[in-house]
């Protein structure tokens, strides 16, 4: 995985103009690191064929196709779309945790864990409030 530590983003915006573009929720997830409070998202238990884009500058993150129920309260994916992410390690609340960035704009989406489902193993735990769901046309 890429980390995002030293990279440029494709969008660069100041706080003020993230805190224009952003609902309060939205901004303190993805511009300063928040989480939202499990099962609180209808994106959890959404499962319609789609994808899922980030909430900050719209590049798609995930499809419906590797979304699954995790059971944690935040909508989970096994994989996301090649390129679409970033990862840096996050030392928050005396723990060792893999952070999950937008590459496009650095938004904070939520984490990645080693407990997934086949194929990938992995559990990419993200906030719902970080992105938004467009339907299959």
């Amino acid at each position: 995985m890429a980390t995002s530590n030293s990279e440029k983003f494709e969008i660069n915006k100041t706080e003020e103009e993230w805190r224009k573009t952003l609902t309060p929720e939205q901004f303190r997830v993805l511009r300063k690191h928040g989480t939202e409070r499990a099962g609180t998202s209808p994106l959890d238990k959404n499962y319609a064929d789609g994808t899922y884009v980030c909430a900050g500058c719209g590049q798609p993150l995930f499809t419906s196709e590797t979304k699954f129920n995790s059971g944690t309260g935040w909508p989970s994916f096994y994989a996301p779309i090649e390129g679409a992410i970033s990862t840096t390690v996050d030392r928050s609340f005396f723990m060792t945790r893999i952070e999950v960035h937008c590459s496009r704009c650095g938004g904070h989406l939520g984490h990645v864990f080693e407990d997934g489902p086949a194929p990938t193993g992995q559990r990419y735990c993200m906030n719902g409030v970080a992105m938004e769901f467009v339907p299959e046309a």
